[in-house]
């Protein structure tokens, strides 16, 4: 996620919601359906929606329809399902990842350095150039790019670019200067300096931990820039048919934000929010969660903690040395002590604890911890395990053992099954992406993007956990089809599955009486439709709280102002 943004156009943003007051509505000749968290589908054929923007009445084909409703929505035969929950992702990296330099659609070295250089001579007066999006495996590079590389596209104002996947930056010779980071820098606690070979030269890219040596000198987004990208991150949400999140990593500026949207009417997309820190956690929720806000669509649930990084730049934490880097296990960023002190300091106030675990080595930790946290902390914890790619198969049944929710990204494994391999080895491959293994071993199961990491689209994430095929349908007959789940398991884990694994059960993730009237209608019957074609589903309509927030036939919201020349120079 970037980490910081230089600056950003101050504009005037519409309110998203430019409807009049609720009354009762009647949606009807809809393919209606909704799903619980065992996958048992219920059908329908219209719906009452109250005043309130909850759910009335559940109407079935032999049901009359009431005569007395203010408004009347004719569905024309298409199918409604409930709106879909992604839960994980990182709401302002959205957006301010679409206010900054963009390499996710890079194939090369070449064309990154290209863009990079187009988009330096485009803002010739920001005195930092930042992005995010690189991924030295796309590029087939074979390692990491370096300082020289970059400095051949900007060599004359400091440059810093995140990995794909957050965890790991790219910097140029200016930026390393800029942070004073020369052969004598130690590797700090949970980073990694990478040198240069044969020497102890920093190379440009710093993991994890050592990020901050350059990212803390970066000058962070101004009040304006955050609303304008919460915006742009809700407006992208919408499309995809995504009502509701987990924010993985709220800092106090981005809990502004979001009570800055929600106090002028501009929030819409509900969020599940877990703090990027204990401090920060204490200083929203005080003495334990905040209550719902907004009318359910903003709560601080708890905390988001880092166990290791990611596999992509061997941050993440491995019981054996990775294949293609012998001596490497990974990177370790709490020890047992302090996770366990983290963990038990939020559970105390009934906080609930998220924490990011992708090599098997760090879930089986987490899992550990996990066993020894349940010995004092009773009732209803749902401690959360995020991504748990890689798990050791001997510690899978130990998900279910306390009801440990396994909060994962289907198109994760699309993406990485390459990588994977070569990080891996064939032989220890098992648990890698285990979705069906986990799910039967008992534990709840959530399903998100990691957005902005992936894109935030969830009919992908389903055809994904349906086939374990990318969206070329390769490789042929899936990548590792023992962990296959079926749609109807894939459509729980995006709604009742991922309401429940945010305490939200009751409020939405189904289209039942009494829980917001939050669902889509698309062009298609996931039910009926290939994984292929799920994947070319059509969002056509998105409804929050019984209110049409988003129509693929038209923009229901006015788009903020151009404004080229102050674009031109955003940034101090």
């Amino acid at each position: 996620m970037i980490a910081r943004l230089l600056g950003g156009v101050a504009l005037v943003l519409p309110a998203l919601l430019p409807l009049p007051a609720l009354a009762d509505t009647l949606v009807d000749n809809i393919n209606g359906m909704t799903v619980d968290r065992d996958g048992d589908v219920t059908h329908f054929t219209a719906m009452v929606i109250g005043d309130d923007g909850r759910i009335a009445k559940i109407l079935k084909r032999k049901d009359k329809p009431p005569k007395d409703v203010d408004y009347h929505e004719d569905g024309k035969g298409r199918t409604v399902i409930p709106g879909l929950i992604d839960s994980h992702v990182h709401l302002m990296g959205i957006g301010l990842a679409a206010l900054s330099l963009d390499l996710s659609d890079t194939h090369s070295l070449a064309e990154a350095q290209q863009k990079i250089a187009a988009y330096a001579a485009r803002y010739p007066d920001r005195p930092w150039i930042i992005g995010r999006g690189w991924n030295q495996e796309q590029w087939a590079l074979g390692r990491f790019p370096t300082a020289a590389e970059l400095d051949a596209a900007v060599p004359d104002r400091p440059v810093f670019l995140e990995r794909v996947d957050g965890h790991a930056g790219w910097a140029n010779s200016k930026a390393l200067k800029e942070a004073g980071i020369t052969a004598a820098t130690p590797d700090p606690t949970g980073g990694r300096i990478e040198r240069i070979a044969g020497s102890k030269q920093p190379a440009g890219v710093l993991v994890d931990g050592a990020m901050a040596l350059v990212s803390d000198d970066i000058p962070p987004p101004r009040p304006e820039d955050r609303d304008l990208a919460l915006y742009k991150a809700q407006q992208e949400l919408l499309s995809h048919g995504v009502t509701a999140v987990a924010d993985m990593g709220t800092s106090i500026d981005d809990w502004m934000t979001f009570r800055r949207a929600g106090d002028t009417g501009r929030l819409t997309v509900r969020i599940m929010s877990y703090a990027s820190s204990i401090s920060d956690m204490i200083l929203i929720g005080g003495t334990g969660p905040t209550p719902w806000l907004y009318d359910d669509r903003l709560r601080l649930n708890g905390v988001k903690l880092y166990l290791d990084g990611a596999l992509g730049s061997r941050g993440a934490w491995l019981k054996a040395p990775y294949s293609d880097a012998p001596g490497e296990t990974g990177l370790q960023l709490l020890n047992g002590t302090q996770l366990r002190n983290l963990m038990s300091r939020a559970a105390m106030d009934h906080f609930q604890v998220a924490v990011h675990a992708i090599g098997d080595g760090a879930n089986a930790e987490v899992l550990d911890a996990i066993e020894e946290m349940s010995e004092t902390y009773k009732g209803d914890r749902r401690w959360r395990i995020e991504h748990a790619q890689i798990v050791d198969p001997a510690d899978i049944a130990r998900f279910g053992r306390y009801g440990t929710i396994a909060s994962m990204q289907p198109v994760h494994e699309t993406s990485d099954r390459v990588m994977a391999e070569a990080r891996l080895g064939p032989d220890r491959l098992t648990g890698a992406y285990a979705w069906r293994s986990i799910h039967d071993a008992g534990a709840p199961v959530a399903f998100g993007s990691d957005a902005p990491v992936e894109a935030p689209d969830p009919f992908a994430g389903i055809a994904a956990a349906m086939t374990r095929t990318d969206a070329d349908g390769q490789p042929f007959g899936g990548w590792h089809p023992e962990e296959t789940v079926s749609r109807e398991q894939a459509l729980a884990a995006y709604t009742a599955g991922g309401a429940y694994a945010g305490f939200a059960e009751g409020r939405f993730g189904e289209l039942k009486e009494g829980e917001q009237a939050d669902f889509l209608m698309i062009d298609r019957d996931p039910m009926l439709s290939s994984a292929q074609d799920i994947r070319s589903t059509t969002v056509l309509q998105t409804w929050i709280g019984g209110r049409k927030v988003y129509d693929a036939r038209k923009d229901i919201s006015d788009p903020p102002p151009k404004n080229d020349k102050r674009e031109e120079k955003a940034g101090r």
